[in-house]
């Protein structure tokens, strides 16, 4: 019999990419998402836990900008609702898989933050996505969190599809170059979640393809995969000023991961390029 995981958030980025691994993989899953749920009804997620062993919450509060304004939704949804799936499931047996943030950190360390490393968001969605990590802890259960960055996929806005969009109309592109991480794929992302949840593990994990990148280097790498004639050059943060503030290393330490995977985690690049030769023209 198959092991029956719920997935919530599951028609977003990651989810959809993690319902559809899931499943491939066997799995009995069960994808969730708004309207017809809700994390912060309590009874949506009584409903949702439902005969499952499993529970992976992808659905969050995402928009960044506009936590620093809403952030007693933002907060209710990243925080308190976290908290609650967490103290349920733990009422239930069901083991739960949590994703966060490389914004739980503020992006001044000199090196690639490991998990041992103490958060200190500075940003409104940093601090509403710490809360759920520390609300889901206080709950007791049996969980694992899994912190991820510069997220992108088939799904959804993100950072690779816009500078994709913005390079075929040739137009010039002014894209930050203090900003270092790593673009990561919801495919990937996936995978890693998949041998979570198969071995149990418990406690913290950062996930990030390999290598590091400023976003400038991510975009001009978009433009030569794709042979788009777009000129991009590089800037600083402050020419693009925001309301939250962005950390300017998001980088990770995934030697934890890693060595409870089944294979090496691949570059960067070799996601990114995969990812655009099948994206649709």
């Amino acid at each position: 019999m198959s092991e029956a995981i719920t997935i919530l958030g599951g028609r977003g980025m990651l989810g959809s990419d993690l319902a559809r691994g899931m499943a491939q993989g066997g799995y009995s899953v069960q994808a969730l998402d708004l309207p017809e749920f809700d994390l912060t009804k309590s009874k949506d997620l009584a409903r949702a836990l439902d005969g499952a062993q499993v529970v992976v919450n992808c659905a969050a509060f995402t928009n960044v900008d506009q936590a620093e304004t809403q952030f007693a939704t933002a907060l209710a949804v990243n925080g308190q609702a976290v908290g609650a799936l967490g103290t349920l499931a733990k009422e239930r047996g069901v083991f739960v898989v949590h994703i966060s943030t490389d914004f739980v950190f503020d992006g001044r360390l000199d090196r690639p933050y490991t998990e041992t490393d103490p958060p200190c968001p500075i940003n409104a969605y940093g601090r509403s996505k710490l809360e759920g990590e520390r609300a889901l802890q206080r709950a007791g259960g049996a969980y694992v969190i899994m912190r991820v960055q510069w997220s992108y996929g088939r799904h959804g806005a993100n950072f690779i599809t816009k500078i994709v969009e913005r390079a075929r109309t040739g137009a010039e592109l002014k894209v930050v170059a203090d900003q270092v991480g790593a673009p990561t794929w919801t495919v990937d992302m996936a995978g890693a979640i998949e041998r979570l949840i198969r071995g149990r593990r418990e406690g913290l994990y950062h996930f990030a393809n390999t290598g590091y990148a400023s976003r400038f280097e991510v975009a001009r790498a978009i433009a030569q995969e794709l042979n788009l004639p777009a000129k991009i050059t590089p800037c600083a943060s402050e020419a693009f000023p925001t309301p939250a503030t962005r950390p300017k290393n998001s980088r990770f330490n995934t030697a934890k991961i890693q060595a409870i995977l089944d294979r090496p985690i691949r570059s960067w690049q070799e996601a990114l390029a995969e990812f655009l030769q099948n994206a649709p023209a």
